[in-house]
């Protein structure tokens, strides 16, 4: 197992699917907690990540070997101790593409039990193998593109193509963010349960969080959505 506490946020990748630039795809939120208070972990709390690490680390590696070829497998998953941030997980590159899956202590502390923490581990881990950090860009590009080269045929002055070039990034990163969740949760579940959890309980760590519906252009798919693909997936294991 390898694990360090993130000093600086390298290029986040958070899963809200944002233009490249700021935060991406593979991240789990909770809503705040009550009164603004942002949970720490206790010992057992950090044990039990110690654990979930240890189990889901190299099932994620196996099958980000096995389906892909060519990319960075050796993931690291970290600790992100800034203070004061409301739960979140995220994955993103090192400069040398390597892997990295982050847990901030806020999330840590909140997770119920094992089942939840390796189901969004693994969930984080399938963003990567999926490629959904380079899939995004692409969008993201494509869709700056497109109306920055409209915008500039049109004759409009410089900030308004920089500002159409910016909107149209926001719009295609988002175009398939709701794909790339459902499935992240979907291989997820795989690695999950090779882990030796079930994550059927894990997913249910979307019932503490809040339900972003199925909103045009959101990020995120109804959580009864996603529940239902980790039940399917897991019925067919």
């Amino acid at each position: 197992m390898r694990k360090l506490t993130l000093l600086c946020v390298l290029a986040l990748a958070a899963c809200d699917v944002p233009p490249p630039v700021s935060q991406g795809p593979g991240s789990t939120q909770t809503s705040q907690p009550a009164r603004g208070r942002v949970p720490t972990p206790t010992s057992a709390k950090l044990a039990q990540f110690d654990a979930v690490v240890a189990a889901v680390e190299p099932v994620a590696e196996r099958e980000c070997n096995a389906r892909t070829n060519g990319i960075n497998c050796d993931f690291q998953i970290v600790v992100d101790d800034r203070p004061g941030q409301p739960a979140n997980a995220f994955q993103t590159v090192d400069k040398q593409g390597r892997p990295i899956l982050a847990f901030n202590l806020a999330l840590i502390a909140e997770v119920r039990n094992r089942d939840e923490l390796a189901f969004v581990m693994g969930h984080e881990a399938a963003h990567h193998i999926n490629g959904h950090l380079g899939r995004q860009r692409n969008n993201a590009m494509a869709g700056a593109i497109l109306l920055g080269g409209l915008a500039a045929i049109t004759g409009a002055g410089q900030g308004a193509v920089q500002n159409a070039t910016d909107l149209g990034a926001g719009l295609g990163a988002r175009t398939y963010s709701k794909d790339y969740e459902l499935e992240a949760d979907a291989l997820g579940t795989v690695i999950t349960k090779r882990a030796g959890y079930d994550p059927v309980r894990g997913a249910a760590f979307f019932t503490q969080i809040a339900d972003p519906g199925d909103r045009f252009l959101g990020t995120h798919p109804p959580n009864a959505k996603r529940i239902e693909t980790v039940r399917r997936v897991n019925a067919g294991l």
